[in-house]
């Protein structure tokens, strides 16, 4: 099951490592959010998405 297209999930990546680094180099939590963006882009899925009607990816079957 995926909901992520393939444009999403490179956006997705390339925030969520950028946003990592920023939380790593300020010593702030928000780094944690880098880490929700890398592994929804991993799995091709974002939980936010079905409930908001998105599909950017997979076609419904």
């Amino acid at each position: 099951m995926c909901n992520l297209g393939k444009i999403d999930r490179i956006l997705r990546a390339v925030a969520g490592s950028v946003i990592i680094i920023w939380g790593v180099m300020t010593q702030d939590y928000w780094g944690v959010l880098g880490l929700v963006l890398l592994a929804t882009a991993a799995i091709s899925f974002c939980p936010l998405y079905p409930l908001l009607k998105l599909n950017t990816g997979c076609k419904k079957v």
